[in-house]
């Protein structure tokens, strides 16, 4: 699998770079020395973020100005980790998915990063990161359809599939999914990416069996 930005997109966001990797899992329900690490986890963060100190972290602020910058309404359409750090820090903590996607969320709410994850056998030829268009929208998971018009949005062959908000439920984590496809969407450089994908890693390997297959930039 090859994947690009799209020209227009990189034009308008030039600083957006793409890390990611893909690992062999076992997928299953999160085990209990996992949830205690997630518990731990968001109990710290609850304590710490509010909303306003959410808006600040320089990885959610970077995601909402790309949101800006494309014409879309990052208050209405927000990024899924701030999304998810606004829930932590109203005390409502995470959801429990699998081991799988509990680890990405996990990253996310850490870094601020948005992450997008996806099952890697249900994605169809090469993929390319564009701007969503009009009347495209796509199944978000738990959502209904995505309005995903001027987004940041990955397609294959068969369309429109993720984005930092959403991602669709055609290629959602399930416990089929042998493969995992995790990218991370950065504007601040290699070093804070590739850090994430290294904890990212360790924690698939400890607990979803875990074996990284290929590191990628784009």
């Amino acid at each position: 699998m090859k994947i690009t930005i799209d020209t227009k997109l990189k034009e308008t966001l030039p600083d957006l770079l793409l890390g990611g990797i893909i690992v062999d899992v076992k997928v299953n329900k999160p085990q209990a020395d996992l949830l205690a690490l997630l518990d731990n986890e968001v109990k710290k963060l609850e304590v710490e973020h509010t909303p306003e100190s959410i808006r600040e972290l320089s990885t959610v602020k970077a995601n909402k100005n790309a949101y800006r910058a494309l014409g879309k309404d990052p208050n209405r359409y927000r990024p899924a980790a701030e999304s998810l750090l606004r829930r932590v820090a109203n005390g409502k903590g995470l959801y429990h998915i699998n081991n799988v996607v509990d680890i990405l969320n996990l990253i996310s709410v850490k870094t601020g990063f948005s992450i997008c994850g996806y099952n890697y056998n249900a994605i169809e030829g090469d993929v390319t990161m564009g701007i969503g268009e009009e009347n495209e929208p796509y199944q978000g998971i738990g959502r209904g359809d995505v309005n995903i018009e001027k987004l940041p949005v990955f397609r294959d062959a068969k369309g429109a599939f993720g984005n930092p908000t959403s991602d669709s439920t055609r290629t959602m984590v399930t416990g089929d999914t042998t493969q995992f496809l995790m990218i991370i969407i950065g504007f601040e450089g290699r070093e804070p990416i590739n850090t994430s994908l290294d904890e990212a890693q360790a924690l698939l390997e400890q607990f979803a069996e875990g074996k990284e297959v290929e590191r990628f930039w784009v």
